[in-house]
């Protein structure tokens, strides 16, 4: 046997056959090693976090990751593909807390945080098998033998050297800031954090009664949405240009801006209005005494944030829980009242809600403010608000100790950089991701937590020098304890002096550790080891010239990365990103585990496949768009592509083997093929410039449909007009001409889905190039990308057998609405041409017009008047978007009495123009509705311009006719289930039930049976017994046939 067999449909288990060919041969190993020295194409990983199992939003990252990789490998570049691990921060830490049970820090502390330590770094790999699996299973070539992974001294001491550069600059300070807080976590987070965590929530809305010092019965009238901040209240702030007003209400007064009277739902009576400055500086009550201020508060001040949008106009202002709020209390020099703790309880001097979750105490403080008579009004309003990203608890906005880093000093710089990447979709560069920019704030860098990077700011207890140790060099040169194999975490870290390098003193560390999105956004320079080492291999890896992640890291990895690498290296650290859509369940639903929507991948891989998961991620719409992902999508996207991919592959092999083709004996000039295979020539080299381009411009999508497309002309029209060739009972050029670009078309198709559907690819060139072919590459992903032969490329052929499918297309639709057979041949089909190209077109391809339709003669005609009365009607849809909405009535009445085919004729040529009422309407295409009547002999399909009318009187030959094809259908339908050979003679007996009827069958055999004998290969025909029942067009027959012993 030339070629082995393939199975008929795509097979997972064949897929886990090739996984062990790959890994037994190296084949990963051997195409990066291909490559060395070629030119580099940066390839940059997310790190994911490996203790946590992987889920279909994984998948499709790592399918896209994968892609493009694959591609630019076979295009001649070679493309490192280290993995990474993000192994700190909260994430981690959450998952060890719940194995404990634990739900605090304090928690944290009475377990020993060298014990915690030591779980968080078992936990880290924790499901690291299931990931390996994942990627192996998926076909995802990655090395994860040598990734890097941010828990590791190597990785640690660079971000040390990196922090160090920030200190140097002094861009790394301390700060007592208010900043976005998690009391469950017990840690500020930063800016990129917070964006990642908003939810809309339904919370209080009250609007207080702040009663004024020196005017009796009179108050401002104060709106928020936190009512827990009330009783850290220090001032009021007003617009100094706003305009407000006194309101008398009842016995009392009020005053709140003009614009917002709508408060008051058009009660009470304006007896003053002034400016806001006129304001400032007036003194009112304290709403509640539990804390004494320790400097002048409770008065009027003015803030350039006030707005009149929503609330009152005036703003209550508590400096220990807003950020305006602190800035403001900072240049008024207000006091602080912070009567919360850090893990955002009360504290006891608040004796009525004392240890009660603030935000869980606001309903009781609302019903003090109504029995106390302070509250004016309360709802509750629908929001958007922060929650931690990784805890889902509620974020407080809380004024404390944190490090930052100062990014609002380099801005401009992360702005300009920005501007140089190519973003995938553009409106990312320009929408969600510069918005962010635009209003990034300096970056909480600290975090009050254990299992991350330490922190290295050592202080000197003496002269409170602080000192920042940038390698692990620098800490034993000033360490007076350092063991050589001193692990960099705490609690180890936090047991090391330092000797003061100005006074000689003691320095102990400061207790923090860093955001682990630093960690994961340093990965450029700090997965090399860089400055210490590899200082040429980052040269040649920096910056990547592709990285690809899920929107949300607009916020995160590619934010974290662009600003470390601007104010490190003067450059952005990528060339372009591809931002990749939600991944949602049938129903639109973001998958996730609470709602139990979320697929299990391996289970797909094996059922499916994974070629058939990863053309579904990369086909049907594109990569940046919100993608539903569920099982039937998958089969359908295995079924649409490479069903059809493989079904071609395996009728060639079976002929190949039949016919004993050898593809060095069968080669051809392309000029010298018949015309159907110059065409699919040149449709593959087009597919081949399109998919090129495509993917060079990262519109993986477009690249899909294209091949979708051919693999879809390929078996549904080359294959199918070309079957007959293959079969050929004597050998000629055009057997050859068939497979020989048959063979061409499957080779050249295996490489050039080999980054997309790394298995089929495998399984095709393996059995159609290397098992016959010793000196041809080992595996197609050691090839290179094709490339198309503009000179193949036939534009004009391409477009004549456009038209004849659509023609075909037409011819169908109209027998399947005369409930005419294919099998039935008609007499004649009559096509409306539009120009001399279709009417040559029509002459020089008529014979594959005749097989195709099965048709006698086909009779082009320039005007359709004699076989089709179209009838118009207005488009009440789109005319009634329109200006001529009024008309319709009027339009309507016109078009039922008017031509419609002249209609059509105006209509073609431009647009059709009447009168109405002396007043002129011109209508587009779109705004009517042409239908077209047929005569009762023909049958007539009209798409566009293009319109076709088929005879549907059938002669006594053209029945015979139909019933010998009929009985072809049938005899191979019974070899087929009976199992016979493809080259099987077999001997045919028929008997026709109804005697009234036999006529027809015997004068059908009679006038047909060479054909029927031809197609069948029966060595006789001959009335008898039959077996199986059969419907002929009406006459019920039995058939039986008999395998004839071979020679």
């Amino acid at each position: 046997m030339l070629f082995e067999k393939p199975e008929n449909n795509v097979s997972a288990k064949r897929e886990e056959e090739i996984l062990k060919y790959w890994e037994k041969e190296n084949i990963f190993k051997k195409s990066m090693s291909n490559r060395e020295g070629a030119k580099k194409f940066v390839f940059f990983e997310g790190p994911p976090t490996a203790n946590g199992t992987p889920h279909p939003g994984h998948v499709l990252t790592k399918a896209m990751k994968d892609l493009i990789p694959r591609y630019k490998t076979m295009c001649g570049y070679h493309v490192g593909r280290k993995a990474g691990w993000d192994t700190h921060g909260l994430p981690v830490e959450l998952e060890v807390e719940k194995q404990l049970g634990i739900e605090s820090k304090q928690d944290i502390e009475k377990y020993g945080i060298e014990n915690f330590i030591k779980k968080c770094r078992e936990s880290v790999f924790k499901y690291e098998a299931q990931w390996r699996a994942m990627v192996t299973r998926g076909g995802f070539w990655i090395d994860m033998d040598d990734p890097y992974i941010t828990c590791t001294n190597n990785y640690i001491e660079s971000i040390w050297w990196i922090l160090g550069q920030f200190w140097k600059e002094n861009m790394l300070y301390e700060g007592h800031k208010v900043v976005p807080y998690c009391p469950r976590c017990g840690t500020a987070l930063s800016s990129h954090e917070v964006a990642q965590g908003y939810k809309e929530v339904e919370d209080p809305s009250v609007y207080v009664r702040f009663a004024l010092k020196d005017q009796a019965n009179t108050s401002f009238l104060v709106w928020t949405t936190t009512p827990w901040t009330l009783i850290s209240n220090v001032a009021l702030a007003v617009g100094k240009d706003i305009d407000y007003v006194k309101v008398k209400l009842n016995d009392e007064f009020m005053i709140l801006a003009k614009a917002r009277l709508e408060v008051l739902k058009g009660e009470g009576e304006v007896v003053e209005t002034f400016k806001g400055e006129q304001l400032v500086g007036l003194d009112y009550q304290q709403l509640y005494p539990f804390v004494k201020p320790d400097k002048k508060a409770h008065y009027v001040i003015s803030g350039d944030f006030v707005s009149t949008e929503d609330g009152s106009g005036i703003v209550h202002i508590a400096p220990a829980f807003g950020e305006d709020d602190y800035r403001v209390g900072k240049e008024n020099d207000l006091p602080v009242i912070q009567p919360v703790g850090l893990d955002g309880k009360f504290r006891d001097e608040v004796e009525p809600w004392k240890g009660q979750f603030v935000k869980a105490a606001d309903p009781a403080i609302i019903k003090d403010l109504k029995q106390s008579g302070k509250l004016f009004a309360s709802a509750k309003i629908k929001h958007t608000y922060p929650f931690c990203w990784r805890c889902d608890s509620p974020l407080l906005y809380y004024a404390r100790h944190s490090w930052f880093i100062r990014t609002t000093a380099f801005k401009e710089e992360v702005l300009r950089n920005n501007d140089l990447i190519n973003w995938f979709p553009g409106h990312i560069k320009e929408g969600r991701f510069l918005n962010f920019l635009e209003n990034m704030i300096d970056w909480a860098i600290s975090r009050d937590r254990y299992w991350g990077t330490p922190l290295p700011i050592w202080i000197c207890k003496d002269c409170n020098h602080h000192h920042l140790v940038d390698s692990i060099a620098n800490l034993k040169e000033l360490g007076r304890n350092v063991p050589d194999d001193i692990e960099l975490h705490k609690p180890y870290v936090d047991q090391l002096e330092l000797s003061c390098p100005k006074c000689k003193g003691m320095m102990k560390r400061v207790p923090e550790v860093i955001d682990c999105w630093f960690d994961s956004g340093a990965m450029h320079t700090a997965q090399w080891h860089y400055p210490f080492e590899n200082k040429d291999v980052f040269a040649e890896n920096f910056p990547a010239d592709f990285i690809c992640e899920a929107v949300d890291q607009t916020r995160g990895w590619f934010y974290s990365l662009l600003v470390t690498s601007t104010f490190l290296h003067k450059a952005p650290p990528y060339k372009n990103v591809v931002v990749l859509g939600l991944i949602c369940d049938k129903n639109g639903v973001k998958m996730s585990k609470s709602k139990g929507n979320v697929l299990d991948c391996m289970s797909l891989f094996d059922k499916y496949g994974a070629d058939a998961v990863r053309w579904s991620l990369y086909s049907g719409t594109a990569p940046w768009n919100t993608r539903r992902f569920y099982e039937e999508a998958i089969a359908e996207s295995q079924k649409r592509y490479l069903g059809t991919l493989q079904n071609v592959y395996s009728f060639f092999v079976l002929y190949a083997n039949i016919e004993k083709f050898d593809q060095k004996q069968s080669a051809m000039p392309v000029s010298e093929r018949s015309e159907i295979d110059r065409w699919i020539i040149s449709r593959y080299n087009h597919t081949v410039d399109e998919v090129k381009k495509a993917m060079d411009r990262y519109e993986v999508v477009w690249a899909t449909g294209h091949m979708e497309k051919f693999v879809d002309d390929l078996s549904n029209w080359y294959v199918r007009r070309s079957r007959r060739r293959f079969w050929s009972s004597e050998k000629s050029n055009d057997q050859r001409s068939a497979f020989i670009t048959l063979y061409e078309v499957l080779t050249g198709m295996a490489r050039l889905t080999a980054p997309f559907t790394p298995f089929i690819a495998e399984d095709i060139y393996r059995n159609l190039v290397a098992r016959v072919d010793a000196s041809a590459p080992e595996s197609v992903h050691l090839t290179d990308f094709p490339v198309a032969n503009i000179e193949l490329i036939d534009e004009e052929l391409e477009r004549k057998m456009d038209f004849v499918m659509k023609v075909v297309q037409l011819g169908r639709a109209a027998r399947n609405e005369a409930n005419l057979k294919v099998r039935q041949p008609l007499a004649e089909m009559k096509v409306v041409v539009a120009d001399e190209f279709e009417r040559n077109t029509l002459k020089d391809m008529e014979h594959l017009l005749q097989e195709e339709l099965n048709l006698k003669s086909i009779c082009p005609i320039t005007d359709s008047a004699s076989l089709i009365k179209y009838v118009a009607k207005p488009n009440f849809r789109m005319l009634g978007q329109g200006p001529l909405k009024g008309m319709i009535p009027q339009i309507k009445a016109h078009l039922d009495g008017v031509d419609g085919s002249e209609v059509k004729r105006q209509l073609d040529n431009g647009g059709y123009e009447f009168t109405l009422d002396g007043k002129p309407v011109s209508l587009k295409a779109e705004e009517v509705d042409l239908q077209a009547l047929a005569s009762d002999d023909y049958a007539v399909q009209t798409e566009g311009k293009l319109s076709i009318a088929l005879n549907k009187l059938l002669s006594r030959e053209l029945v015979l006719e139909g019933l010998a094809r009929e009985l072809v259908n049938k005899i191979q339908f019974m070899r087929k289930e009976l199992c016979f050979d493809i080259i099987d003679r077999i001997k045919v007996a028929y008997e026709v039930i109804d005697s009234d009827q036999k006529t027809d069958i015997d004068d059908a055999i009679n006038q047909f049976g060479g054909y029927i004998a031809q197609e069948t290969l029966a060595k006789s025909i001959d009335a008898g017994t039959g077996s199986t029942e059969w419907n002929i067009n009406g006459i019920r027959v039995k058939l039986g046939i008999t395998k004839e012993p071979s020679a």
